[in-house]
């Protein structure tokens, strides 16, 4: 379990709801009053969590691309449906992120196209499909891409699990993003099994599970620092220095607007274990209940 600040003023949510039928939430959010800064006091932890905007489009669209490839093969009609529900949440995911991309980075002087250009060639040229190989290669290849989504997955719902349990409130962030990120994080909580089972469905193994997470934790970790960098470098309020940057970072983990480094290298080895579950990050039930406050999910009608 994942290190948990849970707000002053939220309720304790203990009850199990069981299965829950996974739906995409047709969210909208306004950000023409949001301020670059949105966690106030927090300049360098607002722009690490709104780098998140950088990177989360493109793989969100990879993820759905992937899942649609897959579900042909897919025979148990239940981990069908799941996967259906997981597709049309991530493609929200995406749409709503692309969105602040132009409506909220671009608007405060913030250029995303050289950041999103990087990223779309990673996820739709070097992680895409290769149609030129054989139909046996292609079929090892999409497994390989599973897992590697499996274990992409494991660190949304640590994220997840963060954006319900932090800070934020207490320092008055912006109202448009936070609900941004707790709804998107309270979904990756409500859906954190579906990528581990589907990749369980396709192939399962331990050897398999942990090459997957290795690949993915080093390009995580690549992604995230060239990207928190990016912004910073772009932010026009400030002066960036690589110190700063990283002394900012801890500022902001000890306030509680951004996640321990102990918080995600525990999560981190957890997913090593040989009896890991998704389960065992985040609660469902609070999840659940974010999804039936959040403001822009509730305008929704969902």
């Amino acid at each position: 379990m994942t290190e948990m600040l849970q707000p002053a003023d939220a309720p304790l949510i203990d009850t199990d709801p069981g299965p829950v039928e996974l739906h995409a939430r047709n969210v909208a959010f306004d950000f023409e009053q949001t301020p670059l800064h949105w966690i106030p006091g927090h300049p360098m932890a607002s722009n690490v969590i709104s780098m998140l905007n950088l990177l989360l489009p493109e793989g969100e669209r990879w993820f759905v691309a992937t899942y649609n490839e897959a579900l042909p093969f897919v025979a148990d009609d239940e981990l069908a449906a799941t996967m259906r529900g997981f597709i049309g949440q991530e493609a929200i995911h995406a749409e709503a992120h692309d969105k602040a991309l132009w409506e909220f980075l671009d608007r405060h002087g913030v250029d995303p196209r050289p950041f999103q250009r990087q990223m779309q060639f990673l996820f739709r040229k070097v992680l895409s499909p290769k149609h030129a190989w054989s139909q046996d290669k292609r079929r090892r290849d999409l497994v390989e891409r599973l897992w590697l989504i499996a274990a992409i997955e494991h660190y949304t719902a640590i994220l997840g699990d963060f954006a319900l349990n932090n800070t934020w409130r207490q320092h008055h962030a912006d109202p448009a993003m936070a609900d941004l990120f707790t709804w998107h994080g309270a979904e990756e909580v409500e859906h954190r099994s579906v990528a581990h089972d589907v990749a369980v469905y396709f192939g399962d193994g331990y050897l398999r599970r942990g090459r997957a997470m290795l690949f993915a934790l080093s390009g995580l970790l690549l992604v995230i620092h060239r990207g928190s960098r990016f912004i910073a470098k772009c932010d026009p309020t400030m002066t960036y220095s690589y110190r700063r940057m990283w002394t900012e970072y801890f500022r902001g983990a000890r306030a509680g607007v951004l996640p321990t480094l102990r918080s995600i290298i525990f999560a981190t080895f957890s997913y090593f274990r040989p009896s890991f579950r998704p389960e065992q990050i985040g609660s469902t039930a609070q999840a659940v209940a974010y999804l039936a406050s959040s403001p822009a999910a509730r305008a929704a009608g969902s």
